[in-house]
């Protein structure tokens, strides 16, 4: 099943017609909330958003993995630290009602 792309464009006029706001004014807090996130991640900050997840970092251990290509050849991939999104109750729940589990 393919899903539509949303971008940020689409989030910023879709908001501002809801709200009246122009689309520069949403397009600045929405913005501005992205480099929040972005710049707390960055300190190591956990980000919780009550309803809707949870963004934090996780280090994945160093590993060895192949290329699908050469399969022959071993490539060391480091340690490294990734940011990861736990969905909240309601957010699992709403996504459930759209794509049943299990499809």
């Amino acid at each position: 099943m393919s899903m539509p792309t949303i971008t940020k464009r689409d989030i910023v006029q879709q908001l501002a017609s809801r709200t009246g706001l122009t689309q520069q004014q949403v397009f600045d807090v929405v913005q501005g909330m992205l480099d929040e996130i972005t710049t707390r991640l960055a300190n190591g900050d956990q980000i919780v958003m009550r309803n809707f997840g949870t963004f934090h970092l996780r280090r994945t251990k160093p590993r060895v993995g192949r290329n699908p290509s050469r399969p022959e050849n071993n490539v060391n991939i480091p340690e490294r630290t990734i940011v990861r999104f736990k969905p909240g109750k309601e957010l699992q729940g709403k996504v459930l009602e759209v794509v049943p589990s299990g499809e």
